[in-house]
């Protein structure tokens, strides 16, 4: 991925912040100066931080997590959905219904209605209906389709959410900080920084300065899916060699072979502890949660499976006071089901609870 610089930002209108008596003073660290009474930011921050963000969406990618993304201003819309669309990613563009994320349980059914009614069209159901009800199923169709189509893929609670303008989606904000999602959003100058784990910040008014900022997001979105696909073929390729190699291998063996052979058996074990250093598949674990976990000598499933929740709370507060609200007293008990390798059993426990909070 190309990293962007200050002269494409500043030709894209990034700088631009808002009129300085609408700003919020939380923004101070990152306001060059004011001119003309607007403020104006300060670009090589703004990079710094989109390095910070992209490395952290290419993670949580890789892992195979959705990153659920909200824009529902005018400029705003239409980019987001062309972009987003590409890396196949959901989107909230139309106006978020209120409890997509602390109602989730109640969005997927609506979702599902959805599809039960392209179910009727394909069976011939649909035609045994009367005139006016076809006409009322058709326009529940067309307003489901409308708010919820480009979300209709996402089974789960989603990994992380990108946000384009705080302060209008304080809704979706609020909700994810319930449910302690990791926050990735464009900070303008009126905005509060606080509220956003990963912020960049920028002016999210320009449809070019969207779109520069978008385009990069997804660009390190991309890679991240690339990565994750490079490394199933790569696992699928090594399971098959292993299967070719297994037959010549018992043609030529002794009694004192399958006593060596034995520890062989273990690799797998020894693999999926290499890979456990990935907390970010655990509901409630954002990529900041993950590194301080890593850091605190929790560097497999196995040890956080055996932690303390009281402790593991120390710890994050310690890294940092914004992770003073995640709840860890379940982290444990997913990481016990993913060290024994029980993974649907995981995908399961974490569909039917909210933010890895029972």
């Amino acid at each position: 991925m190309a990293k962007v610089e200050v002269k494409q930002l500043l030709e894209a209108g990034v700088h631009f912040g808002h009129l300085t008596r609408k700003w919020n003073p939380n923004m101070a660290p990152y306001i060059y100066m004011e001119r003309n009474g607007i403020h104006v930011i300060n670009l090589y921050k703004t990079v710094a931080k989109l390095d910070e963000a992209n490395e952290a969406l290419q993670k949580i990618a890789a892992s195979g997590r959705k990153i659920l993304f909200v824009a529902t201003k005018k400029q705003a819309k239409d980019i987001v959905a062309e972009k987003v669309a590409n890396v196949n990613m959901p989107y909230i563009t139309e106006r978020w219904p209120g409890g997509m994320l602390t109602n989730f349980v109640t969005i997927r059914k609506a979702v599902k209605k959805m599809a039960s009614i392209d179910r009727m069209k394909k069976d011939g159901t649909f035609l045994t209906l009367s005139k006016k009800e076809r006409l009322q199923v058709d326009r529940l169709r067309a307003k489901l389709e409308k708010n919820l189509g480009s979300i209709s893929d996402m089974t789960r609670l989603p990994g992380a959410l990108f946000i384009v303008d705080t302060m209008r989606e304080h809704i979706a904000v609020k909700e994810a900080q319930k449910l302690n999602i990791p926050i990735f959003a464009m900070v303008d100058t009126n905005s509060d920084p606080r509220d956003v784990d990963y912020l960049i910040p920028s002016n999210d008014d320009a449809s070019k300065s969207i779109d520069i900022i978008m385009t990069q997001v997804t660009d390190a979105i991309a890679e991240g899916l690339a990565e994750r696909k490079s490394e199933k073929q790569s696992d699928k390729e090594g399971a098959d060699t292993s299967k070719k190699e297994q037959p010549k291998k018992e043609v030529a063996k002794t009694p004192k072979e399958e006593v060596k052979e034995a520890p062989k058996a273990e690799a797998p074990v020894a693999a999926a502890t290499a890979e456990a250093a990935d907390f970010t598949k655990i509901e409630g674990v954002g990529p900041k949660a993950a590194e301080a976990l890593v850091n605190a000598g929790f560097d497999s499933y196995a040890k956080l499976a055996e932690g303390d929740p009281e402790k593991i709370k120390e710890i994050l507060t310690e890294a940092s006071s914004r992770m003073a609200h995640l709840d860890p007293t379940s982290w444990p008990k997913q990481a016990k089901m993913a060290a024994d390798g029980k993974w649907d059993e995981l995908k399961e426990w974490q569909d039917s609870v909210k933010g890895g909070v029972e």
